[in-house]
């Protein structure tokens, strides 16, 4: 099994910033499954995580890097010089001790702060942006995550997403510099069956191993194939590589270059 060593500093979160966390299990307001083969899990809290970074020039020092079962990155907690305490995604190259501020303008370009793209040289790596200002970041949360900006021009800055999708944002959208840490998420082997219930998923069972009754792909003697032009879904719509984006998609304005397939 491949352990990956993760420096966390802290073993008990901030109590004040913990919420309860009720498990749905899959099922949506009326009780009806709507994602399959969720359920049971380790029982969690949810992590109050300021993905505005909206306490502008209040200078804030990393108290704490810790784990959140609830992301795949971890986050940091800022005490700040008035006494609030905050969590914020732990970028690359941030360790206890350090100082971080968010503000509009005066902010220097390190890991950990965060300002208006606007008030960044083209060029900066960020993470955590925002699509609409003042609304919170959307884009690049995951572990490892991170954009880069490219250009400045008019209303927008120009990045270059993940997925190497060239993008439009308001110019007006904060982000926070660096890349989002715990960049070895992706090395880790799971390592045995258990581990992933305790995420809170169910076993997957394939199309094929039904009856025709319960999937598309069921019935058949032996291991017998799909059976059809292309892959279904349980309710008989195309899948593995379908695309589902809705081609009046208000957002397409915005995209100046698709991802790769």
């Amino acid at each position: 099994m491949t352990q990956v060593q993760r420096e966390h500093t802290r073993e008990r979160p901030e109590k004040s910033l913990l919420r309860p966390l009720r498990s749905s299990a899959g099922r949506n307001a009326s009780g009806r499954t709507t994602a399959r083969f969720r359920g049971g899990g380790h029982k969690r809290r949810y992590r109050l995580v300021d993905f505005k970074r909206d306490k502008d020039h209040v200078p804030a020092r990393v108290a704490a890097i810790e784990y959140d079962p609830n992301r795949s990155a971890d986050i940091a907690l800022l005490h700040y010089a008035d006494g609030e305490k905050r969590y914020i995604l732990a970028p690359v190259g941030i360790a206890v001790g350090m100082t971080v501020i968010s503000g509009t303008q005066g902010v220097d370009v390190r890991p950990g702060n965060a300002m208006p793209l606007l008030a960044m040289p083209v060029g900066t790596v960020v993470h955590n942006i925002e699509l609409s200002p003042g609304k919170g970041g959307q884009l690049c949360r995951s572990a490892g995550a991170s954009a880069q900006l490219m250009a400045k021009e008019g209303k927008f800055a120009h990045l270059r997403l993940p997925s190497s999708e060239m993008r439009m944002v308001a110019i007006g959208c904060r982000a926070s510099v660096g890349q989002v840490g715990n960049t070895d998420h992706s090395n880790i082997t799971v390592g045995k069956a258990g581990r992933t219930r305790w995420q809170g998923h169910r076993p997957h069972v394939r199309g094929v191993a039904m009856t025709p009754r319960d999937h598309p792909h069921g019935g058949g003697e032996g291991r017998s194939p799909i059976g059809r032009k292309s892959p279904m879904t349980p309710w008989g719509q195309p899948t593995l590589g379908h695309k589902t984006r809705r081609r009046n998609q208000a957002s397409n304005r915005l995209i100046m270059k698709r991802k790769k397939k």
